[in-house]
């Protein structure tokens, strides 16, 4: 169905609002969702075109998990928002990404998790292995935690399922933040490299960890952490080969990991250490054969695996992080400038937190957003200082985790690689405690316009 841009007048590129957010008394049609939705397999977008300034109430930046997230978390409690994406589409590319038991809780508050879950296997278990194929240890997911509930979920369809859940012309391609600068009313201008600019009264940051609203709002470049990753997607066409859980196999100094997604895909990663991030390549066939030449002599399904991998899978990621030190670090919001995600707190990937965390701050944000919104006294201000006061306590200690555990099986030593692969993990390791990060409650989003 084509809607024309005036019947949507805070989505519309060319729409100038009526009025401001009053601080005594605010407008709630001015962030209403229309009630309208999206074709359950198609969203409408719209590219940015060279215009006059354009003004929004609510602009969230980055089409990622977060972006999406958040602004299909808004829709679902009636608050109209709009996406803008320096790609010419939603992301194509890209391998999996592993969602715990407090993703799926996200996605099934914000409506997506039952189509998902049909897509993408359910993982019973893990088992972790040494260098020469040697089992050191299995664990069950649910005999850990009964509640837990584990897939690999392949980020394009998470994107798309996503988006799909958005009213038409809710995001804007080809739109790459330029700069920021705040104007005298305390409203955000957005300047695009493009040449367009967007007056929002309220920025949310989810550009991911590169994030040039988090550089703006004073926040340091992540830290790189020593390590670099190859990863990959298996196609198997007539059906993927593999048991539903994740295996681990531990080396000196590198590892490696693999888990099914579907009936036909396998995700898998190499994580070696590396001094310096290196030069970043983009030849697809030299990055496969690179990877290869690190597990030479390692189980031979590994090898398998990399070598039913499509060139355009592949890729190779420097792994880094930001410390979100108390007193030091910028906080979470500035103004009415909000980071969500990897533009606030990009964690390594080592507890598979990254994304499911990025799915909470959604949830949290919107619910908080939506309150100052439809009710008084409380401030946009307020809502996102709330919203990082809550947030904190749970993403910082996850992100020195993550780092510690990655650093931990990251050894050389071959002394030490011994005590781990012979008494840590045969012996000492217990999966329950590791997974009670994955414990987050999460009541459905309602929608107030419906």
């Amino acid at each position: 169905m084509a809607i024309a841009s005036s019947s949507l007048p805070f989505l519309s590129s060319y729409s100038i609002h009526l009025s401001p957010i009053q601080n005594s008394r605010r407008s709630q049609s001015l962030f209403l969702a229309p009630t309208i939705r999206a074709k359950s397999n198609f969203v409408s977008v719209t590219r940015a075109a060279k215009t006059d300034l354009s003004k929004e109430d609510i602009v969230i930046v980055g089409a990622g998990i977060a972006g999406l997230a958040t602004a299909v978390s808004l829709h679902r409690l009636g608050i109209g928002s709009v996406v803008v994406e320096q790609g010419e589409s939603l992301r194509s590319g890209g391998t999996s990404l592993t969602l715990f038991k407090n993703g799926w809780r996200v996605l099934d508050a914000i409506g997506v998790g039952s189509d998902l879950r049909t897509q993408f296997v359910e993982i019973e278990g893990m088992v972790v292995k040494s260098d020469d194929g040697r089992e050191m240890r299995s664990f069950r997911f649910k005999d850990e935690d009964p509640s837990q509930e584990v897939r690999a979920v392949e980020r394009r369809v998470l994107l798309q399922t996503l988006a799909n859940q958005l009213p038409p012309e809710s995001i804007r391609f080809s739109s790459g933040l330029q700069n920021i600068e705040t104007s005298e009313n305390g409203e955000t201008l957005l300047n695009f490299v493009n040449g367009t600019q967007i007056l929002a009264k309220i920025v949310i940051g989810c550009d991911g960890i590169g994030s040039r609203v988090a550089k703006w709002m004073g926040f340091s470049e992540p830290k790189y952490a020593g390590h670099c990753a190859f990863r990959g997607l298996g196609f198997y066409p007539n059906g993927q080969p593999f048991e539903p859980r994740v295996n681990y196999v531990y080396g000196r100094g590198i590892r490696a990991g693999y888990v099914p997604v579907s009936s036909t895909k396998v995700y898998w990663f190499i994580c070696f250490n590396s001094q310096s991030p290196g030069p970043k390549m983009t030849d697809p066939s030299e990055l496969k054969n690179q990877a290869k030449e690190l597990v030479t002599n390692w189980p031979s399904e590994l090898l398998n695996l990399i070598e039913a991998t499509p060139d355009d899978t592949v890729s190779k990621t420097p792994l880094g992080d930001r410390w979100l030190w108390p007193g030091v670090s910028p906080p979470a919001s500035t103004g009415r400038v909000v980071l969500v995600g990897d533009a606030w707190h990009p964690m390594t990937p080592n507890l598979g937190q990254g994304a499911c965390c990025a799915l909470e701050d959604s949830v949290v944000l919107a619910r908080k957003l939506a309150n100052a919104i439809n009710s008084e006294p409380a401030s946009i201000e307020d809502a996102f200082r709330s919203y990082g006061s809550e947030r904190w306590p749970r993403v910082f200690p996850l992100t020195i985790r993550a780092n510690l555990v990655g650093s931990l099986l990251q050894w050389e030593n071959p002394a030490v690689c011994s005590v781990r692969n012979n008494v840590v993990i045969p012996k000492l390791v217990r999966l329950g405690p590791i997974l009670e990060h994955t414990n987050f409650e999460c009541e459905p989003l309602l929608t107030t316009n419906s």
